[in-house]
C-alpha cells in the first residue's frame, strides 16, 4: 500500500472563501444558492440573546430531554434558518463524492473519516445558533455542484462513474439531497443523499437529545439517529456505518457560545472488516479546549465486534493511527510507518454553498416557503411580526395534529416509507425516488400530495 498526499488544499480551485454578508441571491424563478446565515451573522447582539436564551433554559433544568419538549422561544432568539436545511453533513460535498474512489479498502476507509472531519464544518467555521423547529411533513431539497479533483489517500483508484464508462476527473459533480420531518413527538427527520454519477449515496434519521445541566447543554444522539449509513454501489455495495459523539454546548454563562466534544464515536464496514475508533478528548486541565481527536483503524470482526476503546485494539490488527484536532488539521500514519500524512485541514475551507430550488417551484410545505414570512421579518428586524407568523404556523400544526387524533388517523411521510425505522435506515418512497432524480436532472417540479395537509 502507497500514500499520497491528501489534504484538501487551500488553493483557489479547491477552498472556498470566507462567505460575505450576502449569502444568495433570491429571486422566483431561479435556483437560489446559499449558505446559512449562522456563518455571516453580525454578532454584536449575541450576549444579550444569550442571556434571553439562559433565562428561558433554567426552566428546564432536571428535565430529561429538553429537545423533545419543543418549546416555542422568540424569533429574536432563533437563527433565520429552517431546522431541515441547517441540519445536514455535506459541508464538503468533495470529500463525499471521492470516498469510493481507492482500490484499497483502507484507502477508502480513511476517505470515509477525511469527509467525516468536514461533515459539521459549520461548527468550526461558524456559531451554534437554534434554527426554527421542523414542522411535521415539512421537507428540504437542494444539489451541491462540485468538482471531483481529491486524490486517493491509500492505493490508486481512476476518477470514473460508477458504471467505470466516464471519467469524472475534475469535472462538476452533482450532489443531491432532500430530507423530510416524519415525526414529530418525538421529533425526527430522515435523510438521503444521492451522487449516482459516482454510485454513492448515505440516509440516515436525525434525531437530538438535550438536557440543561445549569451551565451548559449536552446535546446526544436520540433513540432513533443511529448515525450516516454510506454505501458504495460500484464497491460491491460496501456500507458505512458512522455513529455519531455526544458534545456539549457551553459559555451560556459568559455569553459566547462553543462546542465541545468529549465522547467516542465508530465508523464500521462490515464487508471490508474494517473499524475505526475516534477518541474526542477532555479540555485541558487549565480550561483551554484542545478539540483533540485520536483514532485508530483495525481488522475486526463483525460477528464479535466488542472493542470500543483504542487501548483494546491489537496491534497486530491496527492498520493505521490518527491524531489531531477537529477544528485543525487531522494527520493519519500507517502501521510499520514513522511518518504522518495528512488527512485533511480544514483551515482553508469553509462551507460549499448549496443550490435551492426556485420558490415558484417550491411546495408549500417546503421549508423555505414554510417559513419565507418569519426568515423576511426576523431579517428586517420585526420580531414581534415574526413571532406572531412563527405562532400561527405552530397553530396551525396543533390544530392538523388535533384533527388527525379526533379521526383516528396517522401522519405518513411522503417521500419515506416510514416515520421512523428500527435500524435507522430510511426508505424512499416513489415520490422520494422521483424527487431526487428531478434534482439530479434540475427538474425541481413536484406535484402537491393530496395526502400531505399544508
Amino acid at each position: 500500500m502507497t500514500s499520497t498526499p491528501t489534504s484538501i488544499s487551500a488553493s483557489k480551485d479547491r477552498a472556498s472563501p470566507a462567505p460575505s454578508s450576502r449569502t444568495s441571491v433570491e429571486t422566483a424563478d431561479a435556483p437560489t444558492s446559499s449558505i446559512p446565515t449562522a456563518y455571516v451573522s453580525d454578532k454584536a447582539d449575541d450576549s444579550s440573546k444569550l442571556r434571553t436564551f439562559l433565562s428561558i433554559l433554567r426552566k428546564f433544568i432536571g428535565v430529561a430531554d429538553i429537545a423533545s419538549v419543543r418549546f416555542s422561544l422568540p424569533a429574536q432568539l432563533l437563527e433565520p434558518t429552517p431546522n431541515l436545511e441547517y441540519w445536514n453533513y455535506l459541508d464538503r460535498p468533495e470529500t463525499f463524492i471521492s470516498i469510493g474512489d481507492s482500490d484499497d479498502a483502507l484507502g477508502r476507509m480513511l476517505a470515509v473519516l477525511r469527509f467525516w472531519f468536514t461533515k459539521d464544518l459549520k461548527y468550526v467555521k461558524g456559531k451554534p445558533c437554534k434554527p426554527y423547529n421542523s414542522a411535521l411533513g415539512e421537507f428540504f431539497r437542494c444539489n451541491w455542484e462540485v468538482e471531483d479533483s481529491l486524490p486517493a489517500i491509500v492505493g490508486q483508484g481512476p476518477k470514473v462513474s460508477a458504471t467505470g464508462e466516464v471519467s469524472t476527473e475534475h469535472k462538476t459533480v452533482r450532489v443531491s439531497y432532500i430530507t423530510e420531518q416524519t415525526s414529530h413527538h418525538p421529533p425526527v427527520s430522515a435523510f438521503w443523499i444521492d451522487c449516482p454519477v459516482k454510485g454513492i449515496s448515505a440516509r440516515g434519521f436525525d434525531q437530538l437529545s438535550a438536557k440543561f445541566t445549569g451551565t451548559s447543554v449536552r446535546v446526544t444522539p436520540g433513540a432513533h439517529n443511529l448515525g450516516i449509513f454510506i454505501n458504495i454501489q460500484h464497491r460491491d455495495n460496501e456500507e458505512y456505518r458512522l455513529t455519531h459523539p455526544a458534545a456539549n454546548l457551553a459559555g451560556l454563562l459568559r455569553g459566547s457560545l462553543s462546542i465541545t466534544v468529549a465522547d467516542t464515536c465508530y465508523v464500521t464496514c462490515p464487508k471490508s472488516r474494517i473499524k475505526a475508533i475516534l477518541q474526542y478528548l477532555e479540555e485541558g486541565w487549565l480550561g483551554k479546549a484542545q478539540n483533540r481527536v485520536v483514532g485508530v483503524v483495525f481488522h475486526y470482526d463483525p460477528d464479535n465486534d466488542n472493542i470500543t476503546r483504542i487501548k483494546d485494539v491489537p496491534e497486530k490488527d491496527v492498520l493505521a493511527r490518527l491524531d489531531g484536532s477537529w477544528q485543525d488539521q487531522v494527520r493519519y500514519t500507517l502501521k510499520d510507518s514513522k511518518d504522518s500524512q495528512l488527512l485533511i485541514d480544514l483551515n482553508p475551507l469553509w462551507p460549499t454553498p448549496k443550490t435551492i430550488p426556485p420558490e415558484s417551484q417550491q411546495l408549500p410545505t417546503e421549508s423555505r416557503r414554510f417559513w419565507h414570512g418569519v426568515t423576511e421579518a426576523i431579517l428586517n428586524k420585526q420580531y414581534g411580526q415574526a413571532t406572531r407568523l412563527k405562532q400561527e404556523l405552530e397553530e396551525r400544526q396543533r390544530e392538523k395534529a388535533t384533527a388527525r387524533k379526533d379521526q383516528g388517523s396517522e401522519f405518513k411521510p411522503r417521500f419515506f416509507t416510514k416515520a421512523l425505522m428500527p435500524n435507522g435506515k430510511p426508505e424512499l418512497t416513489e415520490d422520494g425516488r422521483r424527487a431526487l432524480k428531478g434534482l439530479q436532472e434540475g427538474d425541481y417540479h413536484l406535484e402537491e400530495s393530496p395526502t400531505v395537509e399544508t
